[in-house]
């Protein structure tokens, strides 16, 4: 996707959760687009200030998205576009504070949609999660139509009560909206920790010097779709018309092996210390993952630009480059 938009030129774009690897990458983009302004509102519960871009047209705000004061402050602003990334995320932490993650994922985008609505905003994009709304009984490659109400964890279902909320918006008050799937998200900007995705998680573990955990055996497979891909998606379902009130996948479009991962991420970082076979957790059914992206090629013009490759190795120079900032935020 190599349309570069003029759209963002002299605008304000709101970003919740603009600290995280989606959303730091996300924010630069936009800066570099021309942006009049770039507000992130993060809580910094899942991020850190340092990851976030220094440009002269963003602007960090710390605050949450369930305090109405915070969402005054950001909203007094007038924002163009609204891109709700800020989550309770992850599966396990959902499993293990499913309150906390139904008050995040479900009070919260509510707050912020009664918000957008009411200032009026050309566009509002929703992360959701195509590993969390698509089910055991949906067929691969997931397709957007083929969503699933039997679910595993907390997180999956208020990912898709976030797409509910959304869709009401859009069928009540005409709210431009566009839900936009994740697979597997991974790259520059994703700080390591206890509920954290298996990439920067096992570039941590193996420069540290230690062994692989993999839950099951290895042959199973995920659609690794790297950061800078998921911003191209994003960037156009805020411009282009015809993604108004859609669910649209953004991955890859291509799956791999958690053990070729794994063995890629120790011989980048050159540790020796191998893989450790675990055992499978509870909740987590879904031995294989795969998008349909044929919706976002027809709609977006979206064409997944780097490889699985180059980005295990992009983001392995980004932990070279902040292993110190890395290995002090780091929490397992």
């Amino acid at each position: 996707m190599s349309k570069e938009y003029t759209e963002y030129e002299g605008k304000t774009v709101l970003v919740t959760g603009g600290a995280g690897c989606v959303g730091s990458n996300l924010t630069k983009k936009f800066a570099d687009l021309g942006a009049e302004k770039v507000i992130i509102l993060d809580n910094l519960s899942s991020a850190y200030e340092w990851n976030i871009a220094d440009r002269g047209n963003i602007e960090f705000i710390q605050g949450d998205i369930l305090d109405d004061a915070a969402l005054k402050r950001v909203f007094k602003e007038q924002p163009d576009y609204v891109y709700h990334l800020a989550a309770h995320f992850a599966n396990q932490n959902s499993v293990d504070n499913p309150e906390k993650d139904l008050m995040v994922n479900g009070i919260g985008i509510l707050k912020v949609l009664q918000y957008a609505q009411l200032t009026g905003v050309e566009r509002f994009v929703y992360s959701s999660s195509g590993c969390g709304v698509y089910g055991l009984d949906s067929k691969m490659p997931f397709e957007e139509h083929d969503i699933s109400i039997s679910l595993h964890t907390p997180y999956q279902v208020t990912k898709l009560l976030g797409e509910l909320y959304t869709n009401y918006f859009h069928n009540l008050y005409e709210l431009p909206i566009v839900n936009a799937r994740f697979f597997n998200v991974f790259g520059p900007g994703e700080v390591p920790g206890k509920y954290r995705n298996v990439i920067p998680n096992f570039f941590y573990w193996s420069k540290n010097g230690q062994a692989l955990p993999i839950t099951g055996d290895g042959s199973e497979t995920r659609d690794w779709t790297f950061v800078e891909d998921i911003v191209s998606g994003l960037v156009a379902m805020g411009i282009e018309e015809e993604a108004i009130g859609e669910a649209i996948n953004l991955g890859s479009g291509k799956d791999h092996r958690v053990i070729d991962m794994a063995n890629k991420v120790n011989e980048l970082t050159g540790n020796e210390a191998g893989i450790n076979y675990v055992a499978r957790r509870n909740w987590d059914a879904k031995t294989k993952l795969l998008s349909s992206i044929d919706k976002a090629k027809d709609i977006l013009g979206y064409s997944p630009k780097v490889s699985f490759e180059d980005g295990l190795v992009r983001t392995h120079e980004w932990f070279v480059e902040n292993w110190d900032n890395i290995q002090e935020s780091a929490e397992f």
